[in-house]
């Protein structure tokens, strides 16, 4: 029997650090966002400010331990056994849940997570308990702590309220102090700002934070709870003379000073808060194990022992810490992760990843609608002046490499999430990091103007995506435990080794899919142009999207072909997302025409209409193939009869020749030789003129042979759906060559 526990702690030791690993890829977001998206100083110099702060973090939480061993179920209620298998099913769950969200690139709670899965499989076994024992549910109130999971919850939904709140009216207030012109006022406000900013953070993550560590002497802290305002007086004086001599003296920007040290209060805070979610329930384990080893492992002994407070071991925090630091170094998921957070926080316009609802388009209305009603309160002299303070100085760029949102902001939101974390974990409350964070720059964002009438419907839509998130994690993570708990209680060792086995299959499949979808952002990121300036740039540009939808479309239209002919609708199916994809391509170039057409120059501005005519000439293209394409899977999805042998012959001799001539204009374009363009266009019109023959054949077979109603509506749609896309690419290659011929004729 010793042996089981042993390899049970082997395996949550295991299992904690691919934890660690995970729910680092999620939370990167919380202390990387504001850095990352001001561009405030190189992406090394966050990393490494980051991973100091983590550091110091994971030092600094062992306070926090307490959470994972009594703060949601009564540990005197379940035995040694039980209490092993509420720890090894929390962690199996928690780490396919974080792995899932990583792969979608959203930002999710792992405080919540951990939370509702301790509640989760906590309720599982005391169920279990209950009706073996032949007690009534209303007992199973005796194993959960009612009052401190209450507690927990209650605070981490307040939380985002404060967060959206706070982060909002201080963002509101920094920037009518600032204006987005802020060089300018750094000048006088810069010292003061640093000042308050930095020793505020000085006092909620150094002295407060001093408290939970465990090497620090009771006489060292009471010495500082006796002299407390007397150190926040000397720190405010000596930073705000240091933020004043750097910014008027050495000329360092201020607000660079506190972004800098905000994303190491804000990674400090993380790990101080949120390590106890990643090797609080291993560490607990640890603690049960070492209580029922000294007991010699009797089979009634309780768990109460867990409820004292234990002093979390040092080197294991370290430890951790380092484990944590690597993987916010290599996580590419940590990257996707922190896109999200970026993009629904950027001051420009641009493509928008979420798509509006119903909720959203309310929220947006009604606060159109309020917005209006208070400019006719308001005066219009205050109005006026309210409004050039937070008129944009600089001009629309789709600039890669250009700032989401200035420094100011960044500053704001650093600063006022490091600060409500470091309250929460003073308090012992497990607040959600994400939760606060997230909300600190979503809040910053409205008061800042960023959401306008052209994004404001996607950002909010956004919002509540990743807010929908956050409740379906709790959800799950509560079903899932409670699942993987019984079955372990049922099952034995031999269920933990199935679900183990299970759960690595499903993290290989995870990380193979999300290395597929990185190596396609990667073959379609020499594609992104943020700047073209002169006519031949126009056409490289336009010859290299040409080529690339074309050569996408040459191959939906075989693969639909061919699975349509052998019936495959699985396959349709697949080629409906690839669809998807291809639709949403070009879309996004059509987006971008607004930026495009800002970026030209004098002599080029021409060709713009040359430009947006190629992309409108290839979403014909793409709505021609997604005629077929859904039609095809909507004819096999309702069990209509197949084609007959003679149509499916037509149409694969049809699909030979389109995949003959869509080849040679893909090389031709990515050669960018456009001698052939004209044989090219013959032949296309000799195919067009072929298909014209097959409509007249099939209506001869409908006036001489009997056919299915449905398969001819099919049929007879594919071939005109062909016709149109054969035209879309004759006049593509007509005007792209008439246009090149002139601009030939104008380099001469």
């Amino acid at each position: 029997m010793d042996q089981v526990y042993i390899f049970l702690l082997v395996t949550l030791a295991v299992l904690a650090i691919i934890d660690l690993v995970v729910g680092v890829s999620n939370d990167a977001v919380n202390f990387l966002n504001s850095a990352i998206g001001s561009k405030a100083v190189s992406m090394k110099t966050i990393m490494i400010v980051a991973s100091a702060g983590i550091a110091f973090g994971a030092i600094f939480s062992s306070g926090m331990m307490e959470v994972a061993r009594k703060g949601i179920f009564n540990p005197d209620q379940f035995y040694f056994e039980e209490i092993m298998i509420v720890f090894v099913a929390v962690m199996i769950t928690d780490i396919l849940l974080l792995d899932l969200f990583n792969s979608l690139g959203m930002p999710t709670s792992t405080t919540v997570s951990i939370v509702f899965e301790l509640l989760g499989s906590a309720v599982a076994i005391a169920s279990i308990k209950v009706l073996n024992d032949g007690q009534g549910f209303a007992e199973i109130m005796n194993y959960i702590n009612t009052t401190k999971a209450y507690e927990i919850i209650r605070g981490i939904f307040v939380s985002v309220l404060i967060a959206f709140s706070v982060g909002a009216i201080v963002q509101y207030v920094s920037r009518l102090i600032f204006t987005f012109d802020y060089e300018k006022n750094l000048k006088f406000t810069g010292g003061l700002f640093g000042g308050v900013a930095i020793t505020s953070i000085s006092y909620f993550i150094l002295f407060k934070g001093l408290k939970g560590v465990a090497f620090i002497s009771a006489d060292t802290l009471a010495w500082i709870n006796d002299n407390t305002l007397m150190l926040i007086g000397i720190s405010f004086i000596i930073w705000t003379l240091a933020s004043y001599l750097l910014q008027n003296v050495l000329k360092v920007n201020i607000l660079v000073v506190v972004i800098v040290v905000g994303t190491f209060a804000l990674a400090m805070a993380f790990a101080g808060n949120d390590l106890v979610n990643f090797i609080g329930v291993p560490l607990a384990a640890l603690s049960s194990y070492e209580i029922a080893f000294d007991k010699g492992f009797p089979a009634d002994l309780t768990m109460g022992a867990l409820a004292s407070k234990v002093p979390a071991n040092t080197y294991l925090l370290f430890l951790a810490g380092v484990i944590m630091v690597i993987t916010l170094w290599f996580s590419k998921k940590a990257r996707a992760v922190v896109e999200t957070g970026v993009n629904l926080a950027r001051q420009n316009d641009g493509a928008e990843r979420f798509e509006p609802n119903s909720l959203s388009r309310l929220v947006v209305r009604a606060s159109v609608n309020i917005s209006t009603g208070i400019r006719y309160v308001v005066p219009k002299s205050i109005s006026r002046k309210l409004d050039e303070r937070f008129r944009e100085t600089k001009k629309t760029s789709k600039d890669e490499d250009a700032p989401a949102f200035d420094l100011v902001r960044a500053a704001v939101n650093l600063v006022v999430a490091s600060i409500l974390i470091s309250i929460g974990t003073l308090l012992k409350l497990p607040l959600s990091t994400t939760y606060v964070t997230f909300m600190v720059a979503m809040g910053s964002s409205l008061a800042d103007r960023a959401w306008g009438r052209e994004s404001a419907v996607y950002r909010v839509a956004g919002v509540f995506n990743v807010i929908g998130g956050w409740f379906v994690t709790a959800l799950v993570a509560f079903v899932a435990a409670a699942i993987f708990a019984t079955i372990i209680f049922y099952g034995k060792i031999f269920a933990v080794v199935g679900l183990l086995i299970i759960a690595g299959l499903l993290l290989f499949r995870s990380y193979m899919l999300h290395k597929k979808v990185e190596q396609e952002k990667e073959a379609n990121r020499k594609f992104d142009r943020a700047d073209l300036i002169t006519i031949n740039e126009i056409i490289n540009e336009s010859s290299d999207n040409i080529s690339r939808v074309i050569g996408k479309v040459n191959n939906l239209y075989k693969n639909v072909i061919d699975n349509l002919g052998l019936q495959e609708l699985s396959n349709l199916k697949k080629n409906k997302k690839s669809l998807n994809k291809l639709e949403e391509e070009v879309d996004a170039l059509k987006s971008d025409v607004f930026y495009f057409i800002k970026s030209l120059d004098d002599t080029s501005v021409e060709a713009s209409k040359f430009y947006i005519l190629i992309l409108d000439y290839l979403q014909d293209m793409v709505q021609s193939i997604g005629f077929i394409t859904k039609n095809s899977y909507s004819h096999v999805n309702n069990n209509h009869k197949n084609l007959k042998f003679n149509q499916i012959r037509d149409l694969k001799s049809i699909d030979k020749e389109l995949q003959v001539l869509f080849d040679e204009i893909s090389s031709s374009f990515d050669k960018e030789i456009f001698d052939d363009v004209s044989t090219i266009i013959l032949k296309h019109k000799q195919l067009q003129d072929h298909v014209a023959v097959l409509i007249q054949k099939q209506i001869d077979r409908i006036r001489t042979t009997e056919t299915s109603p449905k398969n001819t509506k099919l049929y007879f749609s594919l071939l005109l759906e062909t016709k149109d896309l054969i035209g879309a690419v004759i006049s593509l290659l007509e005007m792209f060559q008439e246009f090149h011929n002139d601009y030939k004729e104008i380099v001469k």
